[in-house]
């Protein structure tokens, strides 16, 4: 990929490595994405599609890099190369994360369209490629579980209207730069309903421990509740469910993040609500 770039691969730092290898070179600010596994390869195109239209519509984001042709390939590998925002060291609050939603809302899909919001594919996709990592009754459960939510979520009526969502949207796709808190991560971007996008944070309150203080705050910013609403139990499932099967395809890479999958899937086969999960840290 650097040789591509014309870049020095020496010096790169890892930055994550979930479903993405995401590295920052040492030689010049670009961060250089790297889709982890073949079956989210066809994720990349459209990131580029989706960030040249907020880049266009002014929303707050993080940009791709210039004179590069997005997304690059090397043999069977695909990625995506980004300029690379300055960290202040300070983690964005859900009110910034609401103000970023409201602009991306308001942004609407870009020309051509975009995915339409059907959240458990890639669940289905992660269960089907990471059968290495499911015995036969975990594999059963995760489909039949899928099945049993894509039922309930098409019989909810949303009463917000559907538009561009972010999709994964929490505190840690936003980067807090010089020039404030822009969003990242756009790989599960779609039209759909905004809803969806204040659901993380109410499941982090609720299975992360993190202080009720950031849902109560994202609510009053965004000027909608979502855990008031009676389709919040069903958002809750999917997203629970994306949660416990996310880094399926690439567990095996990392002991800690392979023990937490399989952690949170037993609390879901068991319908424990209300246990603690970590969140995935690869090594």
């Amino acid at each position: 990929m650097c040789a591509r770039l014309g870049a020095d691969p020496r010096g790169a730092t890892l930055l994550r490595f979930t479903n993405n290898a995401v590295y920052a070179l040492a030689d010049r600010p670009l961060v250089v994405r790297i889709v982890g596994t073949p079956a989210l390869r066809y994720r990349a195109p459209k990131v580029v599609r989706l960030a040249r239209h907020l880049q266009r519509r002014g929303v707050p984001a993080v940009r791709l890099a210039t004179g590069v042709d997005q997304p690059v390939r090397v043999g069977q590998h695909l990625a995506t190369v980004w300029e690379r925002v300055p960290e202040t060291g300070r983690r964005a609050t859900p009110g910034e994360l609401a103000d970023l939603l409201h602009a991306l809302h308001e942004a609407g899909p870009p020309d051509g369209g975009a995915d339409v919001w059907e959240p458990l594919s890639d669940v289905r996709s992660r269960v089907n490629a990471g059968s290495a990592e499911l015995t036969a009754t975990d594999r059963e459960f995760l489909l039949d579980r899928c099945d049993e939510l894509e039922t309930k979520a098409a019989e909810l009526e949303f009463p917000l209207a559907r538009t561009l969502v972010h999709g994964d949207a929490h505190v840690g796709n936003v980067i807090v730069g010089p020039e404030g808190p822009v969003l990242c991560d756009f790989d599960s971007a779609c039209v759909g309903p905004p809803e969806w996008d204040l659901v993380p944070v109410a499941v982090g309150r609720e299975r992360f421990g993190d202080p009720p203080s950031g849902q109560a705050a994202l609510a009053e910013r965004y000027g909608f509740d979502v855990t008031s609403w009676e389709g919040f139990d069903v958002l809750r499932g999917l997203r629970e469910l994306k949660l416990a099967t996310s880094v399926l395809p690439t567990a095996d890479r990392d002991a800690g993040v392979r023990r937490e999958a399989h952690r949170r899937i037993a609390d879901l086969k068991a319908g424990k609500l209300h246990h603690r999960w970590a969140r995935y840290r690869a090594g």
